[in-house]
């Protein structure tokens, strides 16, 4: 079936699925101008007759759609869980999002999630920047010292996951992962970002790890740099 306009099949998908919703929203890719072949619509709903928050898909109108259906009450603890891991997914929709439906509920839920993204994530006390330390020098080391490719590969999976939390949490900025992690990344620091890039790529098309270490000790060292002997966890006396 031929994509029809991503509001026009958002209206169509509320009148249908939720007509007597109090709000509605489209958020998602569409939203930025960043749609792909493969986007979907991302829907948020809120509805006071529902017994409990869900989500669900459908395909209609040409699109995958995705639905998130809150109560007027229960989306505030998507916000909080959201904000404490530090990926703000049910805020960024919010505030994003273009109004579908609303019953005047909606501008206050925009605010209020807008002033969660805007305070940014809780920082890391110190016991947790020394654990971080810690486990991005352990994904070093592994990888500094494989000789093995199949092995190498997840490593560096690890390692680039660990290293943008670290890079982000430690700046206070909220963190994503797949696409999001490098898009975190560039809203941070674009020119740091390009470095994070280049530094991976070039190991998975040439097997060079020396920019990825160079880079992993550059971005520790502010903080104590790389951290093994002395570290202790659970250690009582």
């Amino acid at each position: 079936m031929e994509r029809i306009d991503p509001l026009k099949a958002a209206e169509q998908f509320i009148q249908k699925h939720h007509p007597h919703c109090q709000a509605a929203l489209l958020a998602g890719s569409v939203v930025r101008k960043e749609a792909t072949p493969t986007s979907d619509l991302d829907i948020v709903v809120f509805n006071q007759s529902i017994e409990s928050s869900y989500r669900s898909s459908y395909r209609e109108a040409g699109w995958p759609i995705e639905v998130f259906v809150h109560s007027l009450e229960s989306y505030k603890i998507f916000f909080k869980s959201d904000c404490e891991r530090a990926r703000p997914s049910m805020p960024n929709m919010v505030a994003e999002g273009l109004v579908i439906k609303d019953d005047g509920q909606i501008a206050a839920i925009k605010e209020e999630a807008q002033a969660l993204l805007d305070k940014g994530p809780a920082p890391w006390d110190a016991q947790t920047v020394l654990l971080k330390r810690y486990f991005l020098t352990d994904a070093l080391d592994d990888l500094s010292g494989s000789s093995l490719r199949e092995e190498e590969l997840f490593i560096a999976n690890t390692l680039a996951v660990l290293l943008s939390e670290f890079i982000l949490r430690i700046n206070n900025q909220w963190i994503g992962d797949s696409k999001w992690m490098i898009r975190a990344l560039k809203q941070f620091d674009p020119i740091m970002a390009v470095e994070f890039t280049e530094s991976f790529d070039v190991f998975y098309r040439m097997g060079e790890k020396g920019k990825i270490i160079k880079m992993t000790e550059k971005v520790l060292r502010p903080y104590g740099g790389l951290l093994f002997e002395g570290f202790s966890l659970g250690k009582t006396n």
